[in-house]
C-alpha cells in the first residue's frame, strides 16, 4: 500500500469521524461507514491487486435526496492507487417499488498521465420484495468511461433472502458491454451477517467469464468487515 493510499484513507477517516462527531445520529440524515476487505472489488473485478483494501463513506440525506462520498484504496495497472466516488441522487417509492436514481463522478487518483481517469456515470435502481425474496435491478451508464473505454453499460439483477434476523444471503448476475473496453458477464454469491449494532461481516465469491482479460477478472473469495456510525 503506497504512502498516497495511506494518506488518502487517513484524511478520509479523519473527516468522517469529525463529521460524525458533529452529527447526533443517522436520524439527522448522516450515515458513516468504515471498512476493510481482503480485496477491493468493483463491477465484479479485483481492483487492489489481490491485496487488502480500506474504505470509507459518508452520506447526507434529506427528503429522498442525498449526497455521498466514498473512497477506497486500489491498485490498477494504469497506476491508480485509490478510487473516489462522489454521488448525488434521489430515492422514492412508486407502485410498491423503491427507486434510486443517481449521478456518480468516479475518479482514480494516481493514474499515469494521459489516461482518462475521471468520468461520470448515470445509475438507476429498482428494488422490490416478492414474499421473503428481495430483488434489485440496476442499470449504470457512462458516455465516456475509464481510459480508452467510451460508452459503457452495466446491467445487474440481484436477489436476497434472510437466513435469520442477523444473516442475509444474496446473489447477483450482471452484464457489462462497452465500446473500446472489456465486455463480460459477472456474478457473485455470498452471505452478510450483522455482528451487533454497528459491525457487519460479508463473505462473497466473485467471478466473471472474462478470464482471458487478466487476473482481475478471475474468481476470488473476498471477506469484508464494515463499521457503521
Amino acid at each position: 500500500m503506497t504512502y498516497d493510499c495511506v494518506r488518502l484513507c487517513g484524511v478520509l477517516s479523519a473527516g468522517i469521524l469529525a463529521v460524525s462527531a458533529g452529527a447526533a445520529s443517522a436520524e439527522d440524515g448522516v450515515s458513516v461507514q468504515l471498512g476493510v476487505a481482503s480485496e477491493y472489488v468493483g463491477k465484479g473485478l479485483g481492483k487492489s491487486d489481490e491485496k487488502p483494501a480500506v474504505s470509507g463513506s459518508i452520506e447526507y440525506s434529506r427528503g429522498g435526496a442525498y449526497a455521498s462520498l466514498f473512497a477506497s484504496t486500489a491498485k490498477l495497472s494504469q497506476g491508480s492507487d485509490s478510487e473516489i466516488l462522489t454521488t448525488v441522487g434521489y430515492r422514492f417509492e412508486a407502485a410498491g417499488t423503491d427507486f434510486d436514481v443517481a449521478i456518480i463522478n468516479r475518479d482514480l487518483p494516481g493514474t499515469r498521465k494521459g489516461v482518462d481517469a475521471n468520468y461520470t456515470e448515470y445509475q438507476a435502481d429498482a428494488s422490490r420484495k416478492f414474499g421473503p425474496v428481495s430483488t434489485r435491478f440496476r442499470v449504470n451508464y457512462t458516455a465516456d468511461g475509464f481510459s480508452a473505454t467510451q460508452e459503457a453499460w452495466w446491467v445487474e439483477l440481484q436477489g436476497g433472502i434472510a437466513l435469520d434476523k442477523s444473516t442475509r444471503a444474496t446473489a447477483a448476475i450482471a452484464d457489462r458491454s462497452a465500446d473500446g473496453g472489456a465486455e463480460y458477464t459477472a456474478w457473485n454469491v455470498g452471505v452478510k451477517r450483522k455482528l451487533g449494532d454497528r459491525f457487519a461481516l460479508d463473505v462473497r465469491w466473485y467471478d466473471t467469464d472474462g478470464h482471458r482479460y487478466g487476473a482481475s477478472y478471475e474468481g476470488r473469495l473476498v471477506a469484508g468487515l464494515t463499521f457503521s456510525l
